[in-house]
């Protein structure tokens, strides 16, 4: 009987809104035939992020796309691993053969090192093996000293006292990012200037070690000869590698309300019909005001046969129509509203009475 290779799978992490769907995307229109099942694990009730990626041309017909992409509904991976992960993988296992690699995309917000540990057990040691650990930095967020999304808050406490820069989650998660990284990638080059980039380069690379691979990339694109292949192995030397929030996971016994990231709330709102200027107006009130670091959803355009994909950064707001809405589909809003410290109540009825709905 034929032995079967280890399956190679890619971890794709990155703080919000650095660009980690839009590399997925890049990387299944670019398969080249490869047969990839695909891991979204999106912080929020909604899984957003698969049914974009569940839009890619990939070679196969959209109930096979639909059976490959498992959305965990839980963004802390490092506190569901148990109880979701494994059983995915063990499904992929199962059908190893049918398949040529693996891609996860974990939360903005989740830890790396505990989901390559994983990696460590045996029934998914002996037939997978982490080929790489990418790591997708927002370059204009990190040159301009907040590492995500432009949180006011954060920015105003770092101008004032620098010192507070590795106090904050939002640094001691970007630092265990890249501390776990096989390939680190500096996304959005194209948006910051050549010095701006290198003094991201000089800095990003003081988190890493030696060995770790540094590329440039505008949207993702890279050839996908650089993105999978790697053989890191990461696995096998992941516990080597120091991150600030390794006492969490010291023993069996997980105390998760210790977790920096339990700061951040995931807030789902859905609405009727909304007018798109209206609505895009609204929700950058409401990131001024709140200190929003994302915004991710769908909404309805009353007169408009196509859904209207959001994806907002601070108060960056990309949009376009994605699909046709189902016959039998209702039109609704539904948005995912990522932060600190969130009132959901009060969220929901601002947009409302701004929308007058």
């Amino acid at each position: 009987m034929k032995t079967l290779a280890k399956l190679p799978v890619t971890i794709v992490t990155g703080f919000l809104g650095s660009g980690k769907t839009t590399l997925l995307r890049h990387m299944l229109d670019n398969a080249q035939g490869r047969r990839i099942a695909v891991i979204v694990n999106e912080f929020g009730e909604l899984g957003i992020d698969g049914e974009i990626l569940k839009q890619c041309s990939i070679g196969c017909t959209e109930e096979e796309a639909n059976g490959r992409v498992y959305e965990l509904a839980n963004g802390c991976l490092c506190c569901t691993v148990q109880e979701e992960f494994f059983p995915v993988m063990r499904e992929l296992v199962a059908r190893r053969g049918d398949l040529d690699h693996i891609l996860i995309e974990t939360s903005g917000l989740a830890l790396p090192k505990p989901l390559v540990q994983a990696f460590q057990w045996p029934e998914i040691r002996s037939a997978c093996t982490v080929d790489a650990v990418i790591t997708v930095v927002d370059s204009p967020a990190v040159a301009a000293g907040t590492f995500a999304a432009f949180p006011d808050q954060v920015d105003a406490q770092r101008k004032l006292d620098p010192n507070l820069d590795h106090e904050s989650p939002l640094h001691e998660l970007f630092a265990d990012q890249l501390a776990s990284a096989d390939l680190v990638i500096l996304n959005k080059a194209d948006l910051i200037s050549p010095a701006d980039l290198a003094k991201v380069r000089l800095e990003v690379a003081e988190e890493l070690p030696p060995a770790v691979k540094i590329v440039e990339a505008s949207s993702g694109r890279l050839p996908l000869d650089v993105l999978i292949g790697l053989g890191a192995g990461s696995e096998e030397h992941i516990d080597s590698r120091h991150s600030h929030h390794d006492h969490h996971h010291d023993g069996d016994d997980h105390d998760h309300d210790d977790h920096d990231h339990d700061a951040f709330d995931s807030i789902s709102i859905e609405l009727p019909q909304a007018d798109e200027s209206l609505l895009l107006d609204a929700l950058t009130q409401l990131v001024v005001q709140h200190g929003i670091l994302r915004v991710k959803g769908f909404a309805a355009i009353p007169n408009k046969p196509m859904r209207l994909l959001i994806q907002g950064v601070g108060t960056r707001f990309d949009k376009h129509f994605d699909r046709q809405w189902g016959a039998d589909e209702a039109r609704t809003t539904r948005l995912v509203l990522i932060g600190q410290q969130l009132d959901a109540a009060l969220l929901e009825a601002q947009l409302r009475a701004a929308l007058s709905v």
